[in-house]
């Protein structure tokens, strides 16, 4: 079996799918979605089909180290998103051609059914309660039993106001009263919140006994999220900028985290995960993928989370119209039924593209991400 093509897929609202097809006629599907760098991803993408074609896609180790270490410079976020949409197609084929789920080429399962946690971040910008119990109940009504919210409203500065922290802690109180105490919950600080900020925020949010606080500051600088992590009784998470093992290797022996939570359409694809997850598990570490994309992005990660004994939940974007579990996209969408997905059972990633309805979803590319400023001064913000 040989490499002939790999085509490319603009997907609204903000996806970018591939499929590497071969001359026996199988093909697989992946997702190397970077947002708002979706065209720079397209050429590599094209600079690695270049050098891929007539390649045996059965090499899936062999080819992810063609792409990686082929090159003079290696890493960062377009190349290994390129890599990992690639990556995963690859896995995508051999599953389909040997007739089984790409979970049992890793290592079978360790679970019967992979627990969800959903989106709650109202659209208005400043959140009214109403609002924010509204969707609280949605999703617990919904049968989820772990939710996730980026209401820290950005920007915030460096060294921000008393109203400002008290006005972030009061969504989150208004947040767990209407969710009970049966449903965890976890705060998306994004790297908005300065190391100056961190501590003093994640203390006044211990009382809600949160699942984790996600990035708490920004993740370059592994020393100072250990010292935040180290300041709070609240779990930490951080790893969605990070890139294959060697990007995790620091943040895991240092311990910085509680979660590690590898992107699947950035970390270098299924294996990459797959070994950051086993590092991880080295220090009782948990694993919690990334995933705010689509659901060629999901079905990927759906096979890690089904074999890996470290796993805690799976995140869900929750689109009202089932986007993100395929409605539009997949033949047969992924469903959600009291919080969970089942274990996927069909070949490769376990599922078919509807090509022909996937057209009419169709767009060139071009999303940006929002970019923020200080009203008072100016200034650039962090998103």
């Amino acid at each position: 079996m040989k490499i002939t093509n790999i085509c490319i897929y603009h997907i609204q609202p903000r996806w970018m799918l591939l499929k590497v097809e071969t001359d026996e006629g199988l093909a697989g599907w992946g997702e190397p979605t970077l947002e708002g760098k979706a065209l720079v991803v397209e050429a590599a993408v094209k600079a690695f089909a270049e050098i891929l074609i007539g390649e045996d896609p059965l090499r899936t180790e062999y080819i992810y180290q063609k792409m990686y270490r082929g090159g003079f410079y290696r890493g960062g976020a377009v190349i290994c998103s390129a890599i990992s949409g690639i990556e995963q197609a690859l896995w995508d084929i051999k599953g389909k051609m040997l007739g089984v789920p790409v979970w049992q080429l890793l290592g079978g399962r360790c679970r019967d059914r992979i627990r969800m946690y959903a989106h709650v971040t109202p659209f208005a910008d400043d959140p009214q309660e109403e609002e924010i119990r509204y969707w609280v109940k949605k999703r617990v009504a919904d049968g989820f039993t772990a939710l996730k919210t980026s209401m820290v409203a950005p920007p915030i500065r460096f060294i921000d106001t008393f109203s400002k922290m008290e006005d972030i802690v009061k969504r989150i109180a208004v947040m767990r009263e209407t969710a009970g105490k049966d449903v965890d919950l976890a705060v998306d600080f994004h790297g908005r919140i300065s190391p100056a900020m961190a501590p003093v925020l994640m203390k006044e949010l211990e009382p809600f006994h949160l699942m984790f606080i996600e990035e708490p500051v920004l993740p370059e600088n592994v020393d100072v999220m250990r010292k935040i992590t180290a300041s709070s009784v609240t779990p930490t998470a951080a790893g969605e900028r990070l890139f294959t093992t060697f990007g995790f290797r620091e943040l895991i022996e240092k311990q910085a985290v509680n979660v590690v939570q590898p992107d699947l359409c950035h970390c270098g694809g299924i294996l990459q995960a797959l070994k950051t997850a086993a590092m991880a598990d080295n220090y009782y570490m948990a694993v919690a993928p990334h995933n705010p994309l689509g659901p060629v992005a999901l079905a990927a990660c759906l096979q890690v989370d089904t074999c890996i004994g470290n796993f805690v939940a799976q995140e869900h974007p929750t689109h009202a119209e089932g986007r993100d579990l395929g409605a539009g996209i997949l033949k047969e969408p992924f469903v959600v039924k009291d919080g969970y997905i089942e274990i996927p059972q069909k070949p490769g990633l376990g599922f078919e593209v509807d090509e022909e309805r996937m057209k009419e979803s169709a767009y060139d590319g071009k999303w940006r991400n929002p970019i923020l400023y200080f009203e008072e001064d100016g200034a650039m913000g962090e998103w």
